[in-house]
């Protein structure tokens, strides 16, 4: 059983299963809403700190892919 933060685990998946483990995931700390919310507020400094930490995410996934310490780009549920 893995357990991480919702948007660390493709990148956990990838390296427990390059290490030969099988795993399961189970992500926890979600950052999102189980429901849509629609607001129309202009919040710069948190959209900046969203992209910024999505976009530490994506090249994180790709590193470590090319650095071959994850077995796939995205690895899949």
């Amino acid at each position: 059983l893995l357990v991480t933060s919702a948007r660390h685990m493709p990148r956990s998946v990838g390296c427990f299963r390059k290490a030969g483990w099988t795993v399961v995931p189970w992500p926890v700390d979600y950052e999102t809403t189980p429901t849509l919310i629609f607001d129309i507020a202009v919040d710069m400094l948190g959209n900046l700190q969203d992209l910024n930490d999505a976009a530490h995410e994506w090249v994180g996934l790709f590193a470590y892919w090319l650095l071959g310490y994850s077995d796939a780009p995205y690895p899949a549920p």
